[in-house]
């Protein structure tokens, strides 16, 4: 998996233009779900969009054998790099000339479906080889919109504490278990922190799924409210799971500061053996595995227990275009990539965690130097990832605000209650 998609997962950075550009793909695309075309009577070609080059090569065995099944649909993958990916799909789209299918991102979709860019899926599914309850329940809901269907779930994440185990026992301190409390954390960090060497405990990252995001729902407190009408991140819950990672870096001294990981990726950190513990992504086995010190001194454990069970998922989703040329074929594509068969064939590649339930073990195989059945274990307790119809609108800026406490400019409890403003003025926007 190549840098540009574990950001799109680290960050979840949104380039859509907002509800401005609902409004213009609203005007130029079809909302009926009915494709811009009829049947298709001969071959034909359709184009199907990714923005990762690694995925995108497993993505075109995937189509190449459904083109074994079906000879008279060729599925030409088309990569587009993540940071080119949504602004040339705005273009297209307004056009009325995107892909015929492609992938499409939670913090994305909302946008992308009230703005008729998608196909309705609802009526398509009744009588389809596609059962909406084989995938992971925070994903089916992720792609659904006013109570209809616009994406198939394709993949899911979860995060996990990631730790060095050379570092941990050159300093005599016993590995993560599954019953870590966050306190055990922290009194672990101390000792495997020595400014001698220049190292560190943890790595405590302020990307939010890699930090905020994962803490908040185990102090009982939400990002965003379930109707997505209000910020939830000035309530009492909300900033305890903030100041833990705000503790992390100034009060306890035990993470690089701000300034450090803006000039050493975080990552870095702890790949090159100078941090020994980072929250990180189910997306960094397959980073971690290139690096030849990572992969032999790297393992994950569950992250560590706050008041109550849980954490976030990000993923992608299969969808397909309102405007289609060739809407049977693309449907037809649409419903294989859900299937087993190509869920299971992501999962043998070691490229992601299916969103098909029961279809991960291939990718939990795939790193055996990494105890990766924590990742698929902690979707039990994940919840969805934040978003809104308008999630460009305060996704970055509030990133941005979080910052502040981090380098100690401001109290985990003022960059809340200014991310909340933040937030809520975004979402009374969207009414």
């Amino acid at each position: 998996m190549n840098r540009a998609h574990s950001k799109t997962k680290r960050t979840a950075f949104v380039v859509a233009a907002g509800l401005a550009a609902v409004t213009a793909l609203a005007a130029c695309s079809s909302s009926s779900g009915n494709g811009g075309g009829g049947g298709d009577s001969g071959p034909v070609t359709i184009s199907y969009g990714v923005w990762d080059d690694t995925q995108g090569k497993v993505m075109q065995q995937i189509a190449d054998k459904f083109h074994e099944s079906n000879p008279n649909i060729t599925v030409k993958v088309q990569i587009t790099p993540w940071d080119q990916y949504w602004t040339k799909l705005k273009t297209a789209a307004t056009g009325g000339a995107a892909p015929d299918v492609f992938w499409m991102n939670e913090s994305n979709f909302a946008t992308y479906a009230s703005g008729g860019v998608l196909a309705n899926l609802s009526d398509k599914l009744k009588g389809s080889d596609i059962d909406m309850s084989n995938y992971i329940d925070i994903q089916t809901k992720a792609y659904t919109f006013d109570g209809k269907v616009y994406g198939i779930p394709k993949d899911i994440d979860s995060i996990g504490l990631w730790y060095n185990k050379a570092l941990f026992k050159a300093a005599g301190v016993a590995e993560p278990t599954a019953d870590w409390t966050w306190a055990d954390m922290v009194a672990a960090a101390k000792k495997l922190t020595d400014p001698s060497k220049g190292q560190y405990g943890i790595v405590a990252q302020s990307a939010p799924q890699q930090s905020y995001y994962s803490t908040i729902p185990q102090t009982g407190g939400q990002v965003i409210s379930d109707d997505k009408k209000s910020s939830g991140y000035d309530t009492p819950e909300a900033i305890k799971g903030v100041q833990v990672w705000v503790d992390l870096v100034n009060k306890d001294k035990v993470s690089p500061s701000l300034q450090q990981m803006t000039d050493t990726d975080a990552d870095t950190w702890f790949t090159s053996g100078k941090a020994a513990m980072i929250f990180e992504g189910s997306w960094a086995a397959a980073e971690f595995k290139e690096i030849p010190y990572a992969a032999q001194n790297a393992n994950v454990a569950p992250m560590p227990k706050l008041d109550q069970p849980g954490g976030v998922s990000n993923g992608l989703g299969n969808v397909m275009s309102a405007k289609s040329a060739h809407p049977d074929a693309a449907w037809k594509f649409l419903q294989y990539l859900g299937s087993k068969e190509a869920e299971t064939a992501q999962a043998d590649a070691g490229i992601v965690i299916p969103a098909y339930k029961g279809t991960a073990d291939g990718w939990v195989k795939a790193f055996p130097e990494f105890n990766l059945q924590v990742f698929v274990d902690a979707l039990k307790n994940s919840s969805q990832y934040p978003s809104s119809m308008n999630s460009a609108a305060w996704q970055d800026p509030i990133e941005l605000e979080f910052n502040k406490a981090w380098s100690g400019d401001e109290t985990a409890a003022q960059a809340a209650a200014n991310s909340a403003k933040i937030m809520n003025d975004a979402l009374a926007a969207e009414k």
